[in-house]
């Protein structure tokens, strides 16, 4: 997440925390008191912070994430009925949610669902020249057979649980292939605290928001380490404990511009062979530098929480 002018690393962090508590409790009613809380800061405070930090207000990005859940819900859940979806992202009423998703995507979610299923089409927010949002959809999987055939011939897939991962993290706002840049101060940090020594040491890449559903610009990722020693937060890196999560992983050697076949192949790898996705956000866990290859390729295990 990018810092402010006049943000410190350690506010950055704090906001990071509140950010994490919506995500996870978009079903519930999130009041400023509550969100606030988290961050330790007062309401009034934490709401002039959070939009120096995140360019939106606290209201504007619950209401933003709450509609971008529940595109991924008509999106990857068929078993979801409109007002189920209405219900599990938190929406006061299913008009609410209607207008708020429309607003947005320019579309119904009825609408959304009919024109976008996950196999064939990719989602883009464009403006028109009159500054209306619309939703364009273009396809991008040939069929499922290519994509099928691509993972045969590239990864070896498997359905397996990833243990638990104890995380050191710093928290990007914005184009993803800036994620290197995170990378490098993450880096930096654990340098001198000796834990860019640490044995089976493995960086870990998590998506908070799809490619398909938001813009560019506002995508969250997580930068991350694994750790096998105990770790204070320190500034703007924070720690967490990943849960272990059950996934479809594929394992790949790959350059980095085929990271969006990878993932759009093992989505539908997942999908085809009857897995529905879990909540939980997708993740990639790096066994190599790619500087350090003879191709300049990733060595990679692309993981995807399934129920």
């Amino acid at each position: 997440m990018e810092k402010g002018v006049g943000i410190s690393s350690q506010i950055v962090n704090r906001i990071s925390k509140a950010i994490y508590f919506i995500q996870d409790n978009l079903n519930e009613k999130l009041s400023l008191d509550e969100v606030a809380s988290k961050a330790h800061f007062s309401p009034y405070h934490f709401h002039r912070l959070f939009k120096i930090v995140t360019k939106e207000t606290v209201n504007d990005f619950i209401v933003r994430k709450r509609v971008e859940k529940a595109a991924s819900f008509l999106l990857h859940k068929k078993d979801l009925n409109i007002t189920d979806i209405s219900e599990k992202t938190g929406f006061s009423s299913l008009s609410s949610f209607s207008r708020a998703f429309k607003k947005f995507y320019g579309l119904s979610p009825a609408e959304f669902r009919k024109e976008s299923p996950a196999k064939y089409s990719k989602i883009c927010k464009t403006e028109s020249k009159n500054g209306e949002i619309k939703t364009q959809f273009e396809q991008y999987i040939c069929n499922v057979n290519n994509n099928l055939k691509w993972m045969q011939m590239n990864a070896k897939t498997e359905v397996k649980n990833i243990p638990e991962l104890k995380l050191a993290y710093i928290a990007h706002q914005g184009k993803m292939d800036a994620i290197g840049g995170v990378y490098n101060r993450l880096m930096q940090w654990a340098y001198p605290k000796g834990l860019m020594q640490q044995e089976d040491l493995r960086m870990v890449t998590i998506y908070h928001d799809s490619p398909k559903i938001t813009d560019p610009d506002k995508i969250r990722m997580s930068a991350c380490m694994t750790l096998s020693t105990d770790v204070k937060a320190d500034g703007e890196v924070g720690v967490k404990t990943q849960l272990e999560t059950k996934c479809v992983v594929a394992r790949l050697e790959i350059h980095p511009k085929d990271f969006q076949q990878a993932w759009e192949s093992n989505f539908v790898w997942m999908s085809e062979h009857g897995f529905k996705r879990a909540d939980k956000d997708p993740f990639g866990i790096y066994y190599n530098n790619p500087n350090e290859h003879p191709e300049g390729k990733c060595i990679v295990d692309l993981c995807i929480p399934v129920e």
